[in-house]
């Protein structure tokens, strides 16, 4: 299950975010690509944010469809499943563009934890669920 390791790297950019306050929901946008199962991504972020600030958040997640290109006919399209035939042709030689994308988008804050703003948008250049990278 993948999911465990992409909730643990979202984990951990919300609690830079959230800088100690608490986290009511999060926003994730995700390349299909990453072939990320919504449920299995909800559970393991259930199961990794206990104990932290952000345990009990809601996790929204975006998948950001993939372009294929077909090496056939060159027929260009967008597809949430990139597992697939081209839609022109048949053909099953295709190439892939974009899609592998883990981009944290935003982080909503509990507003009774804190008298402070209740969104925080966030640097999608530094919160791209890349757990190696340091800051």
């Amino acid at each position: 299950m993948h999911e465990f390791g992409i909730a643990e790297a979202v984990l951990e950019a919300v609690e830079r975010r959230a800088k100690g306050r608490r986290v009511r929901r999060a926003r994730v946008r995700a390349g299909a690509l990453l072939r990320i199962a919504p449920q299995a991504l909800d559970q393991a972020f259930c199961l990794a944010s206990a104990g932290t600030v952000a345990e009990g958040a809601a996790l929204d997640l975006v998948v950001e469809p993939v372009r294929l290109i077909c090496r056939g006919c060159g027929h260009s399209a967008l597809c949430a499943d990139p597992l697939t035939i081209c839609g022109l042709c048949g053909g099953i030689d295709i190439d892939s563009e974009g899609g592998d994308s883990l981009v944290l988008e935003s982080v909503q804050l509990d507003p009774g934890a804190t008298a402070e703003v209740s969104y925080v948008p966030g640097h999608s250049g530094r919160d791209r669920g890349d757990p190696a990278r340091s800051d």
